[in-house]
């Protein structure tokens, strides 16, 4: 009788793991998994979905607790992959040759596979991206401002709203011919630059209106036509498209900066071959459509934006030409202490008459 029990116990243990193995336990963002793109997954494939929708510092905090464990497939952006995985070894290598990687747009692809590997493994792949960059009153300022540089033109001086913060000191730097992301492994370097953009910061402050510091506020000085020229995300230009035809997201002549929110596999999964089958099937351009709808962001599938909403596809298609989705400049994870020269930066600017 005990052998018998014991022999059972096995068995449903060992048809417990199958089962589990066939549920893909998914930590991702809101309208990343969308319930229409499930059901068609485990239609197709005969495999459940269990969706966890998070953000980035919860997405690390519940790796942290349980060693990687508790999800088969995570999607942190990727500035939150190398840094948690060197010091936490939270995640577990890619077996990039399950993908298909024709399936991705190859610039983004390289970008976030460099951008993740740790000790030569690859430990993130590419999901949805978005960017931040110019937004413009095309009638009043596309003519004059092609670059972040050129929000400091005389032209339009007093309609000009940035943010103080990092994406602008970036943005500069890359405007001023400056390639700060090669720095990060130069402290000196990288001081050196940013107190270049300091002063290119300081002599532009009589052009700016404000600094913005939400959404909505620079909405709406861009609507009221207090502001012209911007540094803004992609999807809040497109949104002002919608209202003004004249007003629209512009990648700069330097290249947008941009994130990506990756696929990454939790050291402790259970389903690596499910989490495979399902970054093959939502990179998929008709499926990544459904994706990119619900998320209001693009996704890294080549060829998606061809079976995008046909007005979100033409404002996309304008301000991303193939040659500036090649030249966006993609955050790397920021080393200790480069922060600080920032802060340090961005206060003297503030300060400064």
């Amino acid at each position: 009788m005990t052998r018998t029990l014991m022999l059972a116990t096995t068995v449903l243990a060992g048809l417990a793991s199958v089962a589990q193995a066939d549920t893909l336990r998914l930590l991702t963002w809101g309208g990343y998994a969308p319930d229409d793109v499930v059901a068609m997954f485990e239609e197709q494939t005969g495999h459940t979905v269990e969706v966890t929708k998070s953000n980035n510092e919860e997405m690390i905090a519940k790796l942290r607790a349980t060693g990687g464990g508790g999800f088969d497939l995570a999607q942190p952006s990727q500035d939150r992959v190398m840094g948690p995985q060197m010091e936490f070894g939270i995640y577990k290598p890619m077996d990039v040759s399950k993908l298909n990687q024709d399936l991705f747009i190859p610039s983004m692809l390289k970008a976030t596979m460099e951008n993740t590997t740790v000790n030569g493994d690859v430990y993130g792949v590419p999901h949805v991206w978005g960017t931040s960059g110019l937004v413009l009153n095309t009638a009043e300022a596309g003519d004059v401002v092609k670059d972040y540089t050129d929000l400091c033109d005389p032209a339009v001086a007093g309609k000009v709203s940035y943010r103080l913060k990092r994406p602008t000191l970036i943005g500069f730097a890359f405007a001023m011919g400056e390639d700060p992301f090669a720095a990060y492994g130069d402290e000196a370097k990288y001081r050196e630059i940013m107190e270049k953009v300091e002063a290119k910061l300081t002599e532009c402050k009589a052009n700016v209106k404000t600094y913005w510091g939400g959404g909505d506020e620079l909405m709406n000085l861009v609507r009221s036509g207090e502001v012209t020229a911007s540094m803004a995300w992609d999807t809040g230009g497109w949104k002002l498209n919608e209202d003004n035809a004249e007003i629209t997201f512009v990648a700069p002549a330097s290249g947008a900066l941009g994130w990506i929110d990756t696929f990454v596999l939790p050291a402790k999964g259970q389903a690596d071959d499910v989490a495979y089958e399902w970054i093959n099937f939502v990179m998929q351009p008709e499926i990544a459509a459904k994706i990119t709808e619900a998320a209001g962001n693009f996704t890294a599938s080549a060829g998606a934006d061809e079976y995008a909403e046909e007005s979100l596809k033409a404002k996309y298609q304008a301000s991303f030409p193939p040659e500036a989705v090649d030249n966006i400049k993609w955050y790397p994870p920021v080393p200790a202490g480069l922060e600080a020269i920032e802060g340090e930066v961005l206060d003297r600017v503030q300060a400064a008459n």
